[in-house]
Order: C-alpha cells, then structure tokens, then sequence
C-alpha cells in the first residue's frame, strides 16, 4: 500500500512539473489569453479549431453559455436555441470577465494543453488523498497533508481564473508561480515521509541544515524577483514587439539588476554548502544534481541577455529554477531528518 501511495505521488509530482513546463510555454508564446473564460475554453470543453466557430452563423445551433466574437467583443449565449436569418441580440449577453476578444488557433490550443496537464494532476491529487486514508490511524500527517495537496490544486485553478479574468495581472501570475512550488513541496514531502525505513546514514554530527534552508529561502526570493524582471520583459515586448529582442533588454531598471545581483548570493552560497558537504563527507548526493541545475540556470540567464533570447531560453530558465527548488527542498528534509536521527544539534 505505501508502494502504491508513494507511486501515485511521484506521478502527481511529474505531473504538476508538466504544469510549470506548460505554463512556461504559455508565457513564452504569450498564449494566456488564448481562451478567454475559465474553465471552458470559448464556452466549449474542447476548444474551436477555427475562428468560424466563434462567428454568429444563420440556422446554427449553439448551446448556453458558448462564446462567440461579435464586433470585436465577446458575447456569451443565454440559452440554448437554433440562430434564424437575422442576429438577435436578445439571446446574448456582453461577456463581462474583461474586454480581451482576440482569437489565436495555436494559443488557444496552447492554453488548453496547460488546463489539461492541471485537470490530470488534480485527478491524480485526488486519488492519492483517498489512497491516503490508509495512514489515517498510523500517520495521520500524511492524509492531512494529501487533501491540503487537493486544496492547494483547487486554490491553484482559481487562481489560474483569476489570472485569466485579470487579462495576465503580473502579481497573480507570481502568486500562481509561488502556489505551484508550495505544492511541489508538499508532494515531496509526502514521498519523502512515507519511503521504507532503511538503516540511518553514517553521517558526521555537523549542523548542516540551517545552511540548506537559508539556500532554499534565498533561491524561492530569486524565483520571485525573476518573475518581475519577467514581468518587465513582458511590458517590453508589448513596446518593441516580438521580432525586436535586442531591445527587450533596453532601459533596464532596478529590477533587473537586483535580480542579476541577488544570483552571485546564490550561487556563491550553494558553493560553499557543497564544498562543506564534499569537505566533511555528508553524502548529500543531491547536491550535484543543484550545482548542474545551477550551472544551467546560469547559462540560459546569460544567454537571455547576451544573445538576445534564445528560443526556449525563458521557459526553460523558469524549468530550471522550480527544479532546483524542488531538489533544494528534498535535501533540506534529508539534513533535517539527519539531525533527528543522530540526536545532534
């Protein structure tokens, strides 16, 4: 039973990783809009192929609460009924979420490939809360903590609605951005907690911890500050249009350089961790996996500003960085149930 929760669990986690891989895409292809409502997409569950099927047609059947574009502005059908010759406005109402009526096939279909890798997580979620009731007498924490992980999944998809309705409002992107590790971290967590026993590792009593987790606290800062220059990045786009990458950089402002400062901490300090790690014999294994994610962090940063944004640079930048969080939080468990095992300080 604990082999086939902890199975469920590492998929939920692959799964919610997909999440993050398609929202950077989404991000990178500027696809956020591409369906306009939540949780359909365009009034359907399977979204239009075709910008003919978000058009008033004569003698056409549509379905309430379907959408469609109408002099350049959405309307949504209040009921179910079959269009005659002429458009009848009594049968529609003005979509009032927000006032973005634009119709793109491949960021539709982008958009919806993101909803749907988040509805197969949340499913996954969900079947390893009820698995979780097998804990429920022996390790209560572990049942507790899946169905906060089904409630975290649920406070994610309204946020990604609120990010929808708010036409991609920055700080509610990095709220969702910020959600989506919680949630990381808690999937963790449980598969951490409920691996076999084994026998304790023969590590030195060297306190270790404290130093993990202020990294760990540090890259989570360095994820968000990445986010506003994000942000920034978007607002230059909007100015100087994709084609122009060499300007997107242009009049950089504060942000940017707290955020390409705030880096070197990090970097240096992940450094020195593993040079203590390697120094006193730890075995924290893990640690190689951060200074390669690392390296690649600092590569495709690099990249992004020196070549001018190379493709995929910015999704993969954000990859990159939930990763390495990921990993950071898993040896702060490690060191931490180190710590508990040989009664140190």
């Amino acid at each position: 039973m604990q082999n086939s929760f902890r199975k469920v669990a590492k998929l939920s986690l692959i799964l919610v990783y997909l999440v993050i891989i398609a929202g950077a895409v989404v991000r990178m292809t500027g696809s956020g809009m591409g369906c306009p409502d939540w949780p359909k997409c365009f009034g359907h569950y399977i979204p239009p192929t075709d910008e003919s099927e978000l058009q008033w047609q004569a003698n056409t059947p549509f379905t309430k609460g379907q959408i469609i574009i109408r002099d350049e502005a959405l309307v949504v059908a209040n009921k179910s009924f079959t269009t005659g010759n002429d458009f009848e406005a009594a049968n529609w109402d003005a979509y009032t979420k927000h006032d973005y009526a634009t119709f793109n096939v491949a960021h539709t279909w982008i958009e919806y490939i993101n909803r749907l890798f988040g509805a197969l997580a949340g499913f996954a979620t969900l079947i390893l809360a009820v698995l979780s009731f097998k804990f429920l007498r022996n390790k209560k924490r572990v049942t507790v903590l899946s169905w906060l992980v089904v409630f975290g999944m649920g406070f994610q998809a309204w946020l990604g609605a609120t990010v929808v309705y708010s036409v991609l409002e920055p700080v509610k992107i990095t709220l969702h951005m910020i959600m989506a590790l919680v949630i990381v971290a808690m999937l963790l967590y449980l598969i951490y907690i409920t691996k076999q026993e084994k026998e304790p590792l023969d590590r030195p009593q060297v306190k270790i911890a404290p130093l993990m987790t202020l990294t760990l606290v540090l890259t989570l800062v360095q994820i968000v500050l990445g986010t506003q220059v994000r942000q920034f990045v978007d607002e230059q786009i909007d100015v100087f249009g994709e084609s122009a990458k060499n300007l997107w950089l242009s009049d950089i402002d504060w942000k940017f350089y707290l955020h390409r400062s705030f880096s070197i901490i990090v970097v240096l300090l992940n450094i020195v961790l593993a040079q203590r790690i390697y120094k006193i014999g730890l075995g924290f294994k893990k640690i190689n996996w951060v200074l390669g994610l690392i390296a690649l962090e600092v590569i495709t940063g690099i990249s992004m500003y020196y070549l001018d944004f190379p493709f995929a640079s910015q999704p993969a930048h954000l990859v990159l960085a939930s990763l390495l969080f990921g990993v950071q939080f898993y040896l702060v468990l490690e060191a931490y149930s180190s710590r508990k095992t040989l009664k140190s300080l």
